[in-house]
């Protein structure tokens, strides 16, 4: 098989492809990887300083030089013509990971969100539907939108009513597309919806991320506080985040990427309690100075500190919707079949890989 895989320096990416090379190496000719120049280096340099990191999985360390063989670094600038790296063969699996994290809820960002996350996926598809044999799109557990109640993995059945950001909504219109186009001519097309990557916990070094994002950016904000100012944080008592291990996300996409399965979330079965979270986490960065209300923070109705206002002015824009969703659960049964989720303790892990956040300075790493 040839696999191409957008997105492999990402978060999600690079563990997708340590995943793919682990379970399937002997079985691929070819994993294409576009990927950017940038100034810290080449894209062969990027995809060279990754594979050899520290935090590569053992398997990766141990077969350097077969997993080299296997793979073509494209620049990225050649991704929208494919015959001047393909020639006459075809993918058989092109995985779509790349995608454009952006929570704004502003209007002046819709345009440039669904440009990332739609327009390129559509984009992508139209150049690549007569040399490819099935598209994987990567999306978000999230793309259902605020929904209450019990989620299952086919979102097509029930329009969402409501998208907390541009980003869910631009990733539910690239699914509509996908599963349209991909009836129309022929291409059978897979939606898998990772829910928010959360630090290892099958790989070692375990808790490690390869970039601090949703939660973590809300405990770095605190940690990284030096006003002594009060705050409030909104959050609802009946409101809970999913969180899943980045690399199981990236086992089970790994697993299922060359199976029949149309559309599956990959998110864990049940749901880190918000306001249990959040106090989880300000204790593990050493900050106490806050209450949880029920009421909404912003201009209209007053902040009460500085530090408020900054919150509110930042992360809080992007995170609250998150802190006061609808109260909601996934249906695991197929996933459970298909990779069973580890078993821990849903708080204890949220302290753990803040802790070891703090320890890396919550530094990303530069692929």
């Amino acid at each position: 098989m040839n696999i191409l895989l957008t997105g492999s320096t990402g978060t999600l990416g690079s563990q997708v492809l340590f995943s793919l090379l682990e379970k399937k190496l002997h079985q691929v000719e070819q994993i294409y990887l576009p990927v950017r120049a940038r100034k810290s280096g080449t894209p062969e340099q990027r995809i060279a300083r990754m594979l050899e990191s520290e935090y590569t999985p053992h398997f990766i360390q141990q077969n350097l030089g077969a997993i080299y063989a296997k793979i073509t670094v494209v620049p990225a600038t050649q991704l929208l013509t494919p015959v001047s790296f393909l020639a006459a063969k075809k993918i058989t699996h092109f995985i779509h990971s790349a995608g454009y994290v952006n929570l704004s809820t502003a209007p002046e960002a819709k345009e440039e969100i669904f440009k990332e996350n739609f327009e390129f996926t559509k984009e992508l598809f139209d150049t690549y539907a007569n040399c490819v044999d099935k598209f994987i799109y990567i999306s978000t557990a999230f793309s259902v939108g605020n929904s209450s109640g019990m989620l299952f993995n086919n979102y097509t059945q029930n329009e969402p009513l409501e998208h907390r950001n541009h980003y869910e909504a631009s990733k539910y219109a690239a699914e509509k597309f996908l599963l349209k186009e991909g009836k129309e001519r022929n291409i059978p097309i897979q939606i898998l919806r990772p829910s928010v990557l959360g630090g290892n916990m099958m790989e070692t070094p375990s808790f490690f991320i390869s970039k601090y994002m949703v939660f973590y950016l809300f405990a770095k904000f605190f940690y990284r506080n030096t006003s002594t100012d009060r705050i409030r944080i909104t959050a609802h008592a009946d409101s809970g985040l999913n969180i899943i291990p980045t690399d199981y996300a990236a086992k089970v996409i790994a697993s299922v990427f060359d199976k029949a399965i149309d559309q599956l979330n990959i998110v864990h079965s049940k749901t880190t309690h918000i306001t249990k979270g959040i106090r989880k986490i300000l204790d593990t960065v050493a900050f106490h100075n806050f209450s949880l209300t029920q009421n909404i923070i912003d201009k209209d109705s007053g902040f009460e500190s500085k530090l408020e206002q900054f919150y509110y002015n930042t992360i809080g824009v992007h995170l609250t919707p998150y802190l006061t969703s609808k109260p909601c659960e996934w249906d695991t049964t197929l996933l459970q079949q298909i990779l069973p989720i580890p078993e821990y303790n849903l708080e204890e892990y949220l302290m753990q890989t803040i802790q070891f956040a703090k320890v890396q300075g919550f530094k990303n790493q530069q692929w």
